[in-house]
């Protein structure tokens, strides 16, 4: 299972239409679900970033389309960081 959390930034259009913002998320729900991503987490943000999305699949490469996608309608800018459980990052360590 592979778990990402993106750090989202808002472009000059996210910003001026700042107020449809969470019916884009609602969208942007429907859509992982269909892209067989979990969001486990949508969050607004005030400091260096605007918001934090936390999201999990079987495989990494559907969450990066996901991700992808999302960035290519032009609302925000994201920023990727690959996340472990404790558990997870111990495999890590042992391999």
């Amino acid at each position: 299972m592979s778990r990402y959390i993106a750090l989202l930034s808002f472009t000059e259009k996210g910003s001026s239409q700042i107020k449809e913002s969470t019916s884009r998320a609602h969208a942007f729900d429907a859509l992982a679900t269909k892209s067989g991503v979990t969001v486990e987490g949508q969050y607004w943000t005030i400091g260096s970033h605007d918001g934090v999305l936390v999201l999990k699949a079987e495989s990494e490469d559907r969450i990066l389309h996901l991700l992808a996608e999302l960035a290519s309608l032009g609302f925000v800018r994201t920023e990727s960081l690959r996340a472990f459980t404790d558990t997870e990052f111990d495999a890590v360590l042992k391999a």
